[in-house]
This record gives structure tokens, C-alpha cells and sequence, in this order.
């Protein structure tokens, strides 16, 4: 299988990350499509995709916060390809990203079931437990 990596803010970049996101955030994990689809999906995000023989499977979504601060949001990787280390290399993928872009740091909100995948990439909780579309959720942080 070929695999691409791509990161970037053009349209088709766009339509992959949802893609990928309505079938594992709305289809299922039940969340509804106005929560799921927000106002950070605007022209110009910046997205990581991963693709197989050219078919999104994984994906993320990149928010700045502050001038130092980002925000990695909407990781995700289809049910059939989950376990291939797909989802960290979006992750390096957009952590590469905002080192490029001048960020210092990375936060994400994890739901409490990825809480330890994103421990194993390096981050650490530094919130408590609070609720996020119906989920269990903690905010985890890495230095760049």
C-alpha cells in the first residue's frame, strides 16, 4: 500500500479530515454532527491526513491558541486501521508543524479512553476530568 502524509489547508486536505472524522466521531462514537463540525472548520485550517493507494484513514486538526500555544484537535483514524501507529504520525506530523510555525507548545483534549496513547507520545495531563461532547476528557500538554 502507498502511504502519503499531508498537511496542509487546501480544500481537498479539508474534505479528508471530515471524512475520516464524521465516520469515527458521528457514525461511531454517536457524537452529533453540529458538535462534531465546528466553527474552527474554516477556509485555511490546517489539517494532517494520512492516506493508503490515496484513501484518508487518519487525521487531525491544528488550532493556535496564543502565539505560543497550539492546539491538536479531531485525531482520528478509521476502526479498520487503528493499531498501525497511524494516529502518531499525525501527531508528529502537526507537533512538526507548529515547531516549524514557531510554537513552544502543544495541548490536546483527549478523551479519557486516549488519555495513555498521547502519554506515550509525551504528554502530560495537566487538567482535571470535565465533560467534552458527552466524553470523559482531560487536557494533556508537550513541550516542543
Amino acid at each position: 500500500m502507498h502511504e502519503e502524509l499531508c498537511v496542509g489547508s487546501q480544500e481537498w486536505q479539508r474534505a479528508a479530515s471530515l471524512s475520516v472524522r464524521y465516520q469515527v466521531f458521528v457514525v461511531e462514537g454517536k457524537i452529533d454532527r453540529a458538535d462534531e463540525f465546528d466553527q474552527y472548520d474554516e477556509k485555511g485550517r490546517i489539517y494532517a491526513n494520512l492516506f493508503l493507494d490515496g484513501k484518508p484513514v487518519s487525521t487531525g486538526r491544528f488550532l493556535p491558541e496564543n502565539n505560543e500555544t497550539a492546539r491538536l484537535t479531531r485525531i482520528a483514524t478509521l476502526s479498520p486501521y487503528r493499531g498501525n501507529g497511524y494516529g502518531s504520525k499525525i501527531i508528529a506530523a502537526l507537533e512538526e508543524y507548529a515547531r516549524e510555525a514557531g510554537f513552544r507548545r502543544v495541548i490536546i483534549h483527549a478523551e479519557l479512553t486516549a488519555k495513555t496513547f498521547y502519554e506515550e507520545l509525551g504528554y502530560q495531563a495537566f487538567s482535571e476530568v470535565y465533560q467534552e461532547d458527552g466524553q470523559d476528557c482531560q487536557s494533556l500538554t508537550k513541550e516542543l
